[in-house]
Formats: structure tokens, C-alpha cells, sequence
């Protein structure tokens, strides 16, 4: 798949819109409209991937970045000193909603586990 009508290539081309948090060359940040924390922030990588199914070493940079720009969003979000989550799913069984690789950054309250 092309990413061809998915919406989260259509967020990261600027055809829809969405709350944009950050957002750069290779990744794209922003609010979840389904919120299940205080702060619930969506990251996307610009290319379509489907899953964490599909990540090779090739998407290290990407990934890399991915990362760092969640941490430097929990620090703006205030979440980065009591903690927070950053978790993906991958596949319907694990609750993947949308087929784009996506991570939610989540805090401001307090998580348990094993999640879900």
C-alpha cells in the first residue's frame, strides 16, 4: 500500500487538518482527538508505513528522530518529570486503528500494568 487515502498521509501532506504540535522532514506530531490522557500526542513518520511490522535498520534515522522529538514534546507538555508512555501498536489484535505506523505519546496521569 502506497499510503493512498490514508489519513494520516493526508495530515502529513497538510490535506487535512489536524492540531500540529511539530513537525519536520520526517516526522509529524500531533493531538489525538480521541484523547485517553492529559497529553495524548500522535507521531507519525512522513512515509507510509503500515506497522512496526514493516521498520527495518534502513529506518533507523526516522525512528531516531521519532524519539527525540517525543521526549523534547513531553518536556513542552510538562509530562517529562513525573513520566510518561510512548506505545505503538501493531495489527488489529494489538488495537491498530489507523494503517500508518504511529506512536502515542501519553501522560499526565497515572498508567498501570500490564497495559490494556
Amino acid at each position: 500500500m502506497d499510503g493512498t487515502g490514508c489519513i494520516f498521509c493526508r495530515i502529513a501532506s497538510g490535506q487535512m487538518a489536524a492540531d500540529i504540535v511539530a513537525e519536520d522532514d520526517l516526522v509529524v506530531a500531533f493531538r489525538d482527538l480521541s484523547a485517553q490522557a492529559p497529553t495524548h500526542i500522535l507521531l507519525i513518520p512522513r512515509q507510509h508505513l503500515r506497522s512496526a511490522a514493516e521498520l527495518t535498520e534502513e529506518h533507523g534515522p526516522m525512528l531516531g528522530r521519532l524519539f527525540a522529538t517525543a521526549a523534547r514534546l513531553a518536556l513542552d507538555e510538562g509530562v517529562a518529570r513525573d513520566g510518561f508512555r510512548v506505545v505503538t501498536n501493531s495489527g488489529p489484535a494489538a488495537g491498530q486503528s489507523v494503517d500508518h505506523l504511529h506512536f502515542h505519546l501519553l501522560g499526565g496521569r497515572s498508567f498501570s500494568w500490564p497495559p490494556g
